[in-house]
C-alpha cells in the first residue's frame, strides 16, 4: 500500500463519521459519532505533523 493510500483511508473513515453523525445528530449516538470522526482527523492531522518535523 503506498503512503497516499494508508492515509487516503482513514481520512475517509472519519469523514464517513462525520457525515453519519450529522446525520444523527439528535441521538446521542450521532453526537459520539461526530466526536470520534473529529478525534480521528484531528489525529491524523498531527500525526503528519509530527512526521514532517522529525
Amino acid at each position: 500500500m503506498s503512503d497516499f493510500q494508508s492515509m487516503f483511508l482513514p481520512v475517509i473513515a472519519g469523514l464517513t463519521l462525520l457525515t453519519v453523525g450529522f446525520t444523527l445528530r439528535e441521538r446521542n449516538v450521532g453526537v459520539f459519532l461526530i466526536w470520534i470522526g473529529m478525534l480521528c482527523i484531528l489525529g491524523i492531522m498531527v500525526y503528519k505533523i509530527l512526521q514532517k518535523l522529525t
